[in-house]
């Protein structure tokens, strides 16, 4: 076996951020200001927990009836693993990969179940629709649904059966296109949760358990993202990790496959992910920024489609000016919003239709598009032009109340970043000197 133990130094060994009672009592009177502000829902009514716990009372027996029903499509001797974040709650993927005597890639991507527990018509369904999404503040989470079901019944977590949703694809060894989309209900039983740190460390590691599916889900990640690329998407970060690398082209090959399904096969509306693109003006505006830094020179060859323009930058530019590029481009970069009609398409993604699959724990839009690719149809009552406005308000909601939040902890010394990953303790009576402070001096202001 590995060992997966925290290293020195990282945030896993390096234990919770310390604060005093009174820092404790600011940051959450801060944080119910901004509840208010935007309109967050911090508790769950009573009957919405009533009725989790009602839903969820034998999960192994129910898990068991739909298998020997033969419900579900048994996945369990595939072997499985999610990849998140060292702090993530909520597992909603998994992933699975082999390779066909042809060459081909087969990928297996799972994803948590939650509307075999959250239906139409239930009081966990039209809170959820309320919410629109979870919202993550460092170190503190207001989920999109019941903590139970969130971060144990639907997650999945490891050594456990678990209700899932998969998206098998047959994927050509050369061109890297779909020769098969099957989507269907299943029992998946996910063999270890990795952290990003972690699947590095086994890809780096032959022996390692592991080593050889994340070296072959590896192998077919980094040619998607070449290929991407290629196709003229849009890669703000040319130098992620691996391990992100394979979640992030996993989840866009899934999430464009359901996509695909929903639009051209059986011509269902759904809540499409849409992205306008910034008039030339904008974009003109935008690669001028970028040519007048310092040591940054946009290659000739590339001018004709801004997104290529960007990207080859990005892998030509010093460290130093990577975020100076990446803001040039936010800045003239519209909102992606969601959609009932997918038209024009995701302009960073360069994809004509797309739309969100895999994170149905934490995203509305994902809840109600596994409602309808299963039903085939509208959830009754929903009107989804509506809806996609306001999971577009939430989630602008959400993103503004982190980033003021986030804000407000540097501002009273707190490095959000090591709150995020390492959590908050409170230590009564503490001296101030023992206290973790990672972003200056207290400002005066920020508890006003």
């Amino acid at each position: 076996m590995t060992d997966d133990s925290p290293k020195p130094g990282s945030a896993e060994a390096q234990g919770p951020v310390q604060i005093d009672e009174e820092l404790d009592r600011h940051l959450q009177n801060k944080r119910e200001e901004l509840f208010e502000e935007f309109e967050l829902r911090d508790t769950f009514p009573s009957e919405v927990i009533r009725e989790a716990d009602e839903r969820t009372t034998d999960i192994k027996a129910e898990i068991q009836s739909e298998i020997d029903e033969e419900y579900r499509t048994d996945c369990r001797d595939l072997t499985t693993c999610t990849i998140d974040p060292a702090d993530a709650q909520d597992f909603d993927d998994a992933v699975s990969i082999a390779k066909t005597d042809d060459g081909d890639y087969k990928l297996w991507v799972h994803i948590a179940d939650v509307t075999h527990y959250v239906q139409p018509g239930t009081a966990m369904w039209e809170e959820a629709l309320e919410r629109g999404n979870t919202v993550y503040l460092p170190g503190y989470t207001m989920h999109m649904l019941p903590p139970i079901l969130a971060e144990t019944v639907c997650s999945l977590v490891p050594n456990e059966d678990r209700l899932a949703h998969t998206v098998e694809m047959t994927i050509d060894g050369e061109t890297f296109a779909n020769e098969s989309i099957d989507i269907y209900k299943s029992v998946i039983h996910s063999d270890e949760r990795l952290t990003y740190a972690q699947a590095e460390d086994r890809l780096d590691d032959p022996d390692a358990d592991l080593h050889e599916e994340l070296s072959l889900v590896h192998e077919l990640a980094d040619q998607l993202h070449e290929r991407r690329k290629e196709d003229g998407s849009l890669v703000l970060n040319p130098r992620r990790d691996r391990a992100h690398t394979i979640i992030e082209e996993c989840m866009l090959k899934a999430n464009k496959a359901v996509t695909h399904e929903l639009q051209w096969v059986r011509s269902l509306e759904a809540m499409f992910r849409v992205h306008p693109q910034p008039t030339p003006d904008e974009w003109d505006e935008a690669l001028r920024e970028i040519q007048d830094l310092d040591g940054v020179s946009i290659p000739g060859s590339s001018w004709e489609d801004p997104r290529k323009a960007v990207n080859a930058t990005l892998e030509q530019a010093p460290g130093r000016q990577l975020d100076q590029i990446q803001w040039a481009v936010m800045k003239v970069m519209p909102r992606a919003k969601y959609m009932s009609d997918p038209f024009g398409g995701h302009h960073a993604l360069n994809f004509e239709v797309y739309g969100h699959f895999t994170s149905p724990i934490r995203r509305l839009s994902d809840l109600v598009n596994h409602w309808i690719i299963y039903q085939n149809e509208t959830p009754e009552g929903v009107v989804l032009a509506d809806l996609c406005d306001h999971a577009s308000k939430r989630q602008k909601a959400a993103e503004t109340c982190e980033r003021i939040y986030k804000d407000f902890l540097q501002e009273v010394g707190l490095d959000p970043d090591a709150v995020n990953n390492r959590g908050i303790e409170v230590v009564e009576d503490a001296d101030p000197e023992d206290l973790d402070r990672s972003a200056g001096e207290v400002s005066p202001e920020a508890f006003n």
